[in-house]
């Protein structure tokens, strides 16, 4: 099990008998740490389903699920590995229902969730809605309700915020619905206040291990030391020198408290990168070298020194996007085996990537922007959800309103607001309403047999989801469903362009093939076993934990431009660093707002030296930094003044400096190569 690693991986993998912290520097192999360390667990007589693998995103889920499979084999299939958000589902699914909770609660998407604070909050502005859901979202990740966020308001519009939360919080109950941050704070509650659960939890996991451990905030590190009880047997794998998420929570205050809350934590340390060159590392260690540390460790490599790390400077951010451009075309030309898909564009911000764009396609490139729009963010992916979330769970009146309105069946909206007032006055969810005898005192009788006429139609598609099982079954339901209400012909209907809808047809297409393989029952190449069949309703279920399909763009040969957030977890042969600059990156240390200390800049400059830290470990064989010599602020260009890191980076000004006349004699070396293509491609025909 344990061939191929290292000392210090075998001695991660090892440590089985109490807690264990493995600071993972970034590229030292701790995804395969942690799958090894589940087959020494099974070997070790751990049955596997009493082992919890815990992630931040799908993708992670997914990566680690197949290593798993393919280092043990059909046990994998046993162990529990899935992100934060989708352990809550499970606990709050299995024993919910003593806080009130029924099996088949709704999970609200951020636009049901504006909708439903600017109802509250009695506004129509979508922004203030949202700077209202995100002060609501901190509090929760902090541990707090509404009560407790109102005790320590510090200004008024703090509290006013608190009392919106709290009739946000008496909706979210109302409609059997919760929020994503509900899934961390509610099986938080359940193991804390109700310990015959805990305990039963305790004793079912017999070894967790956490990914990505400094990403975790207060109230999942709560929800993990609830999980592993006294016994403490629990694995968390993290580097604090990548700790790039304060500003929704994450806190690495947990990495302090861990050697104080278990005296028996084993810190073990894995330093050796497997990804990048020496020269890359070295200016990565120099980068991250002035923050202050909880665990020194200094990453190296035995890759060899590698190309020097360049530094690059532009004119302004058209030259900066040409300059990038060109050096892939340069690079490319030196070489037949590099493809587009070796190459990253990273920046700071989402605003950056404008420019880049633009010099891709005037150079003929292919090109996707890593976390662009997903595709269940898409309106007709959201009508569909909307439908399934109904028949899942009857309270829901966010998936209500947008179900029984799309396709459109009658109903107008008098009658809508006639039926959301009888609700409320009766204290009962839409669809209860629709077969209350007191209904005709509120509704005509000719709107009452359209909401009838609906209502039916949804017991009768629970009643078919409940009892359809396997791929196929799930994709006649689904088919049939899709004719029923009309959809193909009210896309046709809703646009203008022929083209436009039928690709939002075929993502419809998608989107139920994807469904319906999630039903299971087919065989399995590796094994000839046949998956367990689901039925449609339980994969319904988690509809609203899945952000993207799986690997939908993983063998596009195209350049990536990304965030250095989106970018974590992800590595390119060739990297450039784009907008290295002072007020970008760093992003804006003075800007002289309102919690502006001394402490809360340095820990932002911290932050900010991490995210340029994760920047640099993306790259694997060559790494450019660039920076505006006057860059855009607004309406105005302003001088630009390169950023302090590329400073701290400490490279050899003799070798970093980018020679723009050896990207010209490579340039034309290109040009030289495709004119002798194309003359003998001429040649050739006859």
């Amino acid at each position: 099990m344990s061939a191929g690693l290292n000392q210090a991986q075998q001695d991660a993998v090892n440590h089985l008998g109490g807690p264990c912290l493995v600071l993972a520097g970034a590229g030292s192999g701790k995804t395969r740490v942690i799958t090894h360390k589940i087959g020494k667990l099974v070997v070790a007589g751990l049955e596997a389903k009493r082992i919890a693998a815990i992630t931040f995103t799908n993708k992670a889920a997914a990566e680690m699920r197949e290593r798993a499979k393919a280092l043990i084999g059909r046990p994998a299939k046993d162990v529990l590995i899935c992100t934060f958000h989708a352990l809550g589902v499970r606990l709050l699914r299995q024993d919910g229902a003593v806080l009130g909770l029924k099996q088949q609660f709704s999970i609200l998407d951020t636009d049901d969730i504006t909708s439903i604070l600017k109802d509250c909050g009695a506004t129509s502005d979508s922004a203030t809605a949202r700077q209202w859901q995100w002060a609501i979202s901190a509090w929760k990740s902090a541990g707090l309700n509404a009560a407790q966020a109102l005790a320590q308001a510090g200004n008024d519009n703090e509290r006013h915020i608190a009392l919106l939360m709290a009739r946000y919080e008496e909706r979210l109950s109302a409609y059997q619905s919760v929020d994503f941050d509900d899934l961390i704070s509610l099986p938080l509650k359940l193991l804390r206040d109700h310990a015959d659960v805990r305990e039963r939890w305790q004793k079912q996991m017999g070894h967790v291990l956490v990914d990505e451990y400094q990403d975790t905030n207060a109230t999942q590190y709560e929800l993990l030391k609830l999980l592993v009880g006294e016994r403490a047997r629990f694995t968390a794998v993290g580097d604090d020198d990548q700790s790039i998420y304060g500003w929704r929570g994450a806190t690495l205050d947990n990495l302090k408290r861990l050697p104080q809350d278990f005296p028996e934590l084993r810190v073990i340390k894995l330093e050796q990168n497997y990804r990048s060159t020496s020269a890359i590392l070295r200016a990565a260690n120099n980068v991250i070298g002035p923050n202050p540390k909880l665990f020194p460790k200094t990453l190296w490599s035995d890759l060899g020194e590698g190309e020097p790390v360049r530094v690059v400077d532009a004119d302004h951010e058209d030259h900066e996007a040409e300059r990038a451009v060109a050096r892939i075309q340069s690079l490319r030309a030196n070489s037949t085996h590099k493809e587009f898909k070796d190459f990253a564009i990273l920046y700071r911000a989402n605003h950056q990537a404008r420019p880049f764009e633009t010099a891709l396609r005037r150079a003929q490139i292919p090109y996707k922007v890593s976390g662009g729009q997903s595709f269940f963010d898409r309106a007709e992916i959201k009508d569909l959800c909307a439908w399934l979330r109904l028949i899942t769970n009857n309270d829901d009146d966010p998936a209500f309103m947008r179900a029984v309105t799309t396709p459109k069946r009658g109903i107008g909206h008098t009658t809508l607001q006639s039926l959301g007032n009888f609700a409320t006055q009766y204290k009962l969810s839409l669809f209860e309403s629709l077969f209350s005898h007191s209904l005709p005192s509120a509704v005509s009788t000719r709107a009452i047999t359209g909401l009838h006429e609906f209502g039916r139609y949804l017991n009768d598609l629970e009643h078919r989801a409940r009892h359809t099982l396997g791929t196929e079954a799930a994709r006649t339901f689904l088919n049939d469903w899709l004719k029923d209400i009309g959809y193909e012909k009210h896309l046709y209907d809703a646009e203008d362009s022929e083209k436009l809808a039928a690709a939002r047809w075929n993502n419809v297409l998608e989107f139920c093939d994807w469904m319906a393989g999630r039903c299971g029952g087919d065989v399995d190449e590796a094994t000839g076993i046949a998956e367990e069949r689901k039925s449609l309703l339980e994969v319904v279920q988690t509809i609203a934990l899945i952000s993207t399909l799986s690997d939908r763009e993983q063998d596009q040969n195209v350049v990536t431009l990304s965030t250095l957030h989106a970018s974590k977890g992800l590595e390119w042969p060739h990297v450039t660093l784009v907008g290295v600059n002072e007020g970008l990156l760093p992003f804006k240390l003075d800007d002289n707002q309102a919690d502006a200390s001394p402490d809360s800049i340095a820990q932002r400059l911290q932050e900010e030296r991490r995210l340029m830290y994760v920047g640099i470990t993306r790259a694997q064989r060559t790494l450019a930094v660039s920076w505006l010599k006057r860059r855009k602020k607004g309406r105005e260009t302003v001088p630009g003044t390169p950023s302090r890191f590329i400073k701290e980076m400490a490279l050899d000004a003799a070798t970093s400096k980018e020679d723009p006349r050896e990207k010209l004699k490579a340039l034309r070396a290109e040009f030289a190569q495709r004119a002798q293509a194309a003359s003998s491609a001429a040649a050739e025909k006859p």
